[in-house]
C-alpha cells in the first residue's frame, strides 16, 4: 500500500481505539442500567456495534502488520508505470484525459482518482512508458489509452 494509505489506516485505527471503542463501552453500560437485557434493543445494538468495531480493529492491525508500504516519491522506476505512480492518459476514442494513481485495494477510490492495482486498467498500465498505448478489455470492447505522463508523487 502507499504511504498515504497506511497513514489513513493508522488514523482510522487510532480513532476506533480512542473514540469509538470507549463510546460503545459507555453505551453498553448505559443499556445495562435499564434492566432486563433479554428485551433491551439498545443493549443489542451496542453489542453489535462493539463487535463491528473490534472486528475492524483486528482487520486494520492485520493489514498494517503485513503491508509493504511504498512511498511513491522514493520510487526509481525509470519512467515506467508502477504501483504508486500517477498516470495521465488520454482515451483514444473520445480524446478525454484522465489522471489516476495506482494504489492498493483498500485505498482505491475512483472519485478521488485512485484505482486498484488489481483493476483491469491498472494491470494494462503497469510496465508501460510515456507515449505507450494501454489496451483494456472493457464490457463494450477493447479501449485504448495513450499514456501522456507518469509521475511519482
Amino acid at each position: 500500500m502507499t504511504l498515504t494509505g497506511a497513514e489513513n489506516l493508522r488514523a482510522e485505527l487510532k480513532r476506533l481505539k480512542t473514540v469509538e471503542r470507549p463510546g460503545v463501552v459507555a453505551a453498553i453500560a448505559e443499556a445495562r442500567s435499564h434492566g432486563d437485557l433479554s428485551e433491551n434493543a439498545e443493549y443489542d445494538a451496542a453489542k453489535e456495534r462493539q463487535g463491528f468495531i473490534e472486528g475492524r480493529i483486528k482487520e486494520i492491525e492485520g493489514k498494517l502488520a503485513h503491508a509493504q508500504v511504498i512511498d511513491p516519491k522514493l520510487l526509481d522506476a525509470d519512467g515506467r508505470c508502477v504501483f504508486g505512480a500517477t498516470v495521465v492518459m488520454e482515451d483514444q476514442d473520445s480524446g478525454e484525459t484522465a489522471t489516476y494513481q495506482i494504489v492498493g485495494e483498500d485505498e482505491a477510490d475512483i472519485k478521488a482518482g485512485k484505482i486498484s492495482v488489481r483493476s483491469p486498467l491498472a494491470r494494462a498500465l503497469i510496465g508501460k512508458y510515456e507515449g505507450d498505448i494501454a489496451r483494456v478489455q472493457a464490457p463494450g470492447g477493447v479501449r485504448e489509452y495513450e499514456i501522456l505522463g507518469i509521475r511519482y508523487e
